[in-house]
């Protein structure tokens, strides 16, 4: 059955393309900006000429960039932290908020309770590194995957998701003599991809970009990942030249910080349209009353 839309809801929904359009181009700005500046020449960005496109376009700065070995140590290190990171944390994820969707388990209450409250309080900087260097993660590359392992408001989506699955399906499969590890990974989870995609989505997001755990845990330069070379180049100011050129060069400071970024930012936003159409009906599953 076609609705008709009144005039007052066809001027409410075009106001809102149009207002979230002109939202979503403001915020892309900036990136076509630093975009634009590491495809240009040195002498374009120094006089000022450079805004939303590209002047006297040129790859020098991507070259230089794409020749250094430790951004390609860098970004392999972050791909797999990524990576592993995501699915070990989806895998516990999962595991804790299964048991805290059901009824029959007693501490599910309290267990809630204090998921609350971590996302209230933190905990203080000093202790947190004491513990976390006493458990060997000090200089040690699972330091930027193991205190991510659990996040609480992911743990609250997916035990929200997991309480809507229709008991009677756990109840046939208990009939045919499945357990609850069974369950969990045969029914449950294939069940759940919308809220899968949307926390695995989130703890990508959050381990691509963590910065504070490796500046304050990783000393060794070989175990840097992407997000503390950005911080190297831009703000210790380091010479970001490998010397393929020699005499006067095509790029400088601010074409190469600007091929550095996008280099950092690019990968991970790769993944969004792939994960579009779940991330839509996963990602207001928190808000929903468990």
């Amino acid at each position: 059955m076609v609705v008709n839309e009144s005039y007052g809801e066809k001027i409410f929904k075009y106001f809102n393309i149009i207002f979230l359009g002109i939202l979503g181009l403001i915020m892309l700005l900036p990136i076509i900006t630093v975009t634009a500046t590491s495809f240009s020449s040195a002498l374009a960005v120094d006089a000022g000429k450079v805004s939303l496109w590209p002047v006297d376009f040129t790859l020098a700065s991507w070259k230089e960039i794409l020749a250094k070995s430790e951004m390609w140590r860098a970004f392999f290190l972050n791909i797999f932290v990524t990576v592993v990171g995501t699915f070990l944390a989806l895998m516990t994820t999962s595991l804790m908020a299964y048991p805290m969707a059901k009824k029959e388990f007693k501490p599910a209450k309290i267990l809630s309770i204090m998921v609350v409250i971590t996302m209230v309080f933190k905990a203080p900087i000093i202790p947190y590194f004491l513990a976390l260097k006493n458990m060997g993660l000090y200089n040690n590359i699972f330091v930027l995957i193991v205190p991510h392992l659990v996040v609480p408001y992911n743990l609250i989506i997916m035990r929200t998701f997991f309480k809507q699955i229709p008991l009677e399906l756990e109840e046939a499969a208990k009939v045919e003599g499945s357990n609850y590890f069974q369950i969990l990974f045969k029914i449950i989870l294939p069940m759940s991809k919308a809220s899968l995609a949307t926390v695995g989505l989130f703890y990508a997001v959050m381990i691509w970009n963590q910065f504070m755990h490796p500046m304050l845990f990783i000393q060794d330069e070989a175990l840097f990942p992407l997000q503390l070379r950005l911080r190297q180049y831009i703000s210790v100011g380091e010479d970001l030249s490998s010397g393929l050129y020699g005499g006067i060069k095509p790029f400088n400071e601010r074409t190469l910080k600007a091929a550095t970024v996008i280099f950092t930012v690019v990968p991970i936003l790769c993944v969004y349209p792939f994960l579009q159409k779940y991330f839509v009906k996963g990602a207001m599953l928190g808000s929903v009353k468990g």
